[in-house]
């Protein structure tokens, strides 16, 4: 019996761990989006839309750090800094 709840408590950490990697994911996505952003804001050509994309930039960001609350990215980091 003990080795059954050892292979659900891997399991479980197994998924959760497959979520946060998830979350870390699509945070990075975020931040190639907010990189891009910050780049077009600089480019000459694009000044007539400066205000729509740094509203894009504004919202982006937003997203960013609420994700990082919800899914406690913060504390993942420190985690992988530890372990390595």
């Amino acid at each position: 019996m003990s080795e059954e709840k050892c292979g659900r408590g891997n399991r479980r950490g197994g998924a959760q761990t497959f979520r946060r990697g998830r979350a870390l994911m699509f945070y990075q996505q975020l931040e190639t989006k907010r990189d891009t952003l910050k780049g077009q804001l600089e480019a000459t050509e694009l000044q007539s839309i400066h205000p729509m994309i740094a509203g894009e930039l504004k919202a982006t960001e937003a997203i960013m750090n609420e994700f990082k609350v919800m899914f406690r990215l913060d504390e993942l980091a420190e985690q992988g800094k530890q372990e390595d």
